[in-house]
């Protein structure tokens, strides 16, 4: 999926709404534009976009409240875009659901950039073996399906593709430049931030049996580890 996918920009900046529209729309996306919250949420009950450009400040509603709505009905990839640069405004945003956070000013060639990763990391690659299985949890490449206990575990892109790339390399320390690298791209090597985000997001919907070990271990100074061990301990 690439050119041709459905892209929702919401800013309440007309200049920034007319340029995302007509870059994006020359490089053969269908543009859905929106200058609030309430009005995206109502333009996309009927056609879904396949990514969102969502900026922080809007109006009626905050994008941080905006992305929690998108994340509760859609698992396409979510990009930030925004005057705030802050370290805690990234995690804040990531944390309610978002892939990735490109602050402005910004290069419209950066963000298409952005948005092709983002596209191909909810496409998706399948896997030589099909289907991974530690205790209670299973991992269906083919179908991008994680289960645990039996039971179908919501995830959003980029989350999916963090549980995919440890446990193809399960039992080997992985540092936070390989995952970063592998997930998001060689130009994120450095956003320990995200990381710590969605690690935790993989935590709390993985790791509900406290009388179970934990599957993401924690390597001191390293990075982190994908565990099949069901008698390891995490330190943290």
């Amino acid at each position: 999926m690439g050119q041709g996918a459905r892209i929702c920009v919401v800013d309440d900046e007309p200049s920034i709404l007319r340029l995302l529209q007509g870059n994006l729309a020359a490089k053969g996306y269908e543009v859905l534009a929106a200058q609030s919250g309430p009005e995206t949420l109502e333009l996309i009950v009927h056609r879904p976009p396949d990514i969102f450009v969502i900026d922080m400040i809007l109006p009626g509603m905050s994008g941080l409240e905006l992305i929690r709505r998108v994340r509760e009905q859609s698992a396409a990839p979510i990009i930030v875009l925004s005057g705030i640069g802050d370290e805690r405004s990234k995690v804040e945003a990531l944390d309610q659901g978002a892939d990735d956070y490109v602050t402005k000013p910004f290069s419209v060639d950066e963000l298409h950039a952005r948005i092709k990763a983002g596209m191909r990391r909810a496409a998706g690659a399948q896997s030589v073996e099909p289907i991974f299985t530690s205790g209670d949890l299973s991992v269906n490449f083919d179908r991008r399906e994680v289960r645990l206990n039996g039971q179908q575990v919501k995830m959003t892109p980029t989350e999916y593709d963090l549980l995919k790339y440890m446990v193809q390399n399960v039992g080997r320390p992985l540092t936070h430049r390989m995952l970063l690298t592998a997930v998001w791209g060689p130009g994120y090597h450095d956003k320990v931030q995200y990381l710590r985000v969605f690690m935790g997001h993989l935590r709390k919907k993985l790791e509900t049996n406290s009388g179970r070990p934990p599957f993401i271990v924690t390597d001191p100074g390293i990075g982190y580890r994908f565990s099949a061990d069901t008698r390891e301990e995490s330190p943290e």
